[in-house]
């Protein structure tokens, strides 16, 4: 069984009857080294598949490998000195980095000789992933949280560089609506009564417009997307059946459906407080009061008919359960790399308020210098920074409880040691690998590696260091933090520029284009409390604390100053090189889940 960041107690057994596997969170708080108030821990029944050994021993508990690089150290809670921090080796290599802080190095051990072997640099290409195609058909009532859950899933897909796209039922309705009352002058009904299974005329018109957004989706599939979510209730068996039928017809496409079940009063109150307030078209100049009345009422149809998958009646069928996002998930029949990525992402979503802090280490010496990488200590502005890190918490965050995750360089450990919190040490949260760049400036670069200057220049996000990593590379080595991140409650992560970039990127879903020239400003301190920060607010290259709070569309952003002068590191993207895309939103991802008006001033 591999390692996990935080201690999880969990629960496996073996059952050779079907493969299938459940997963849950108890509502009992239980002890973690974390002392926040932890997500309670997670008991797994898992069957294996048919074709595995159940005579050998089957973990599901972690999609990582047991690593050095995966893992994170826990620190004692024993007070040190001024930056300085004990930490535990358990899990550690012989030849941690870490072992770097008792000494006066400044760099990381690189032979630059260049009969050494290394490969010149080069630009890597992007993951094969043609023959991933998957149909993710989301199942539940209205309300429910299946646009968030597509939206999350888009998300960390795309981060990942898969194609994805959602196809909703309901955008394609108020489409077809829209067209018809400019065409023609008549408005079509779209109150609760369209969704009444009595009214056999609309009930036929529903079926026809999933079944069009279907073939709108598995077109997109075979001209070269790899996900495509169908976002509607898919909320009865008969209609479930009729796209596992048309599926089957599709050689290489594969079916997951996955239910969001929401026993909340609380939560499905505010989901319909949304809906309603959201601008979304079917209430378009309707009071809300009669809005919130006319959705209550499509819901109770819906609940009319509704048959939510089962254990016994859906046993040959694909499909991931979600009760309550993150309390409870059940698994049936994955099959497959994508599919288990997709399931395993899923089961560490949760819906606890939070919030996930980014800043960048102090200033250091090599920052002074304007070389990159190395280890060196912080510069004397750094220390400043050090020092007055604590009370800058204490006045943004508050009493909350909060964890801190640092690399294993030392200039991130003594820009926190100064914070009475928890404290873990990731090697995945390392700089980016400058190879035998390392310890050097751009100008030098530009001058012994000319070629490697120049193939950086044109394209720095896939573009791989002699000896070392590409961005293309760090968001790989970061997936781990990424889903203990969505695991976690409030956490301080204090990092490097490169890496800060691509965890960024994946909270405001930015594209390969834009992640390697995010702006993030020593000393700058981001807030996540998880979901689209205001794409056009400008980003200050001075110190600033960044506040990111979650919603339902992405991540509002909100920035203090901080008054300690530092360098600017940042690297200006070539007047060569034309500028990023952003990426547009998606027109299938639903209305109540897009960023209200009012935040978009």
């Amino acid at each position: 069984m591999s390692d996990r960041p935080v201690s999880r107690s969990s629960s496996i057994k073996s059952r050779p009857v079907s493969r299938s596997a459940s997963l849950s969170r108890p509502g009992s708080s239980t002890s973690s080294p974390i002392s926040t108030p932890s997500i309670a821990p997670r008991h797994f029944a898992f069957t294996p598949a048919d074709d595995v050994d159940h005579s050998q021993p089957t973990s599901r508990d972690s999609s990582r490998p047991s690593s050095a690089w995966n893992t994170p150290h826990q620190s004692p809670t024993s007070e040190l000195p001024p930056g300085t921090w004990p930490y535990s080796t358990a899990n550690s290599t012989a030849n941690s980095s870490m072992s770097s802080l008792a000494s006066n190095a400044t760099g990381r051990t690189v032979n630059k000789n260049h009969s050494f072997g290394l490969s010149a640099g080069n630009t890597i290409e992007k993951p094969d992933y043609s023959e991933a195609k998957i149909v993710v058909a989301m199942v539940g009532l209205p309300a429910r949280g299946k646009s968030y859950l597509s939206n999350k899933l888009q998300r960390y897909l795309l981060w990942l560089e898969y194609e994805v796209k959602v196809f909703n039922v309901g955008q394609l309705r108020r489409k077809k609506y829209k067209t018809q009352a400019e065409n023609t002058g008549i408005k079509g009904d779209q109150s609760s009564n369209f969704f009444d299974s009595n009214n056999k005329s609309a009930q036929r018109e529903r079926e026809h417009m999933a079944s069009e957004c279907l073939e709108e989706l598995i077109s997109w599939l075979k001209a070269g997307g790899n996900v495509g979510i169908h976002d509607a209730t898919n909320s009865t068996r008969a209609r479930r059946q009729a796209l596992v039928d048309r599926i089957k017809r599709e050689p290489g496409l594969k079916l997951l459906f996955l239910e969001s079940v929401c026993t909340d009063p609380a939560v499905i109150a505010a989901n319909i407080a949304v809906k309603v307030r959201s601008g979304d078209p079917d209430y378009d100049g309707m009071p809300p009061e009669q809005a919130e009345r006319d959705f209550k009422a499509r819901i109770k149809h819906y609940e009319e008919s509704y048959e939510a998958l089962d254990e016994v009646l859906d046993r040959d069928v694909t499909y991931c359960k979600m009760v309550n996002v993150g309390t409870q998930v059940t698994v049936n029949r994955i099959d497959g790399y994508l599919q288990s990525r997709i399931a395993f992402y899923l089961m560490n979503l949760h819906l606890a308020p939070r919030s996930i802090y980014f800043t960048r280490h102090g200033e250091s010496q090599y920052n002074v210098e304007g070389k990159i990488g190395g280890d060196a200590a912080l510069s004397l502005q750094g220390e400043k920074y050090r020092e007055g890190l604590p009370k800058l918490v204490k006045e943004i965050i508050g009493d909350v409880p909060l964890t801190v995750w640092t690399s294993t360089l030392r200039r991130t450990i003594q820009t926190a040691s100064s914070l009475d919190f928890e404290k873990l040490t990731w090697k995945s949260l390392d700089e980016l690998d400058a190879g035998v760049c390392d310890g050097m400036t751009y100008e030098e670069i530009a001058v012994e590696y000319p070629e490697d200057y120049a193939a950086r220049d044109d394209d720095k996000f896939n573009y791989r260091y002699r000896g070392g990593e590409s961005y293309r590379d760090v968001v790989v080595r970061l997936e781990p933090v990424i889903l203990e991140l969505e695991r976690q409650q409030n956490i301080l992560v204090v990092c490097h520029q490169a890496v800060l970039r691509c965890l960024y990127a994946y909270f405001n879903n930015l594209t390969q284009e834009e992640l390697p020239y995010v702006k993030i400003p020593l000393y700058g301190f981001r807030r996540l409390s998880v979901f689209r920060f205001k794409s056009d607010c400008e980003v200050s290259t001075r110190h600033t604390i960044i506040k990111l709070t979650p919603r339902a569309y992405g991540c509002d952003e909100v920035r203090f100053a901080l008054p300690i002068e530092a360098v600017d590191t940042t690297r200006p993207r070539p007047s060569s090189r034309p500028e990023a895309v952003k990426r547009e939103r998606d027109e299938g991802v639903s209305p109540s889940t897009s960023r209200p008006q009012s935040s978009m001033a």
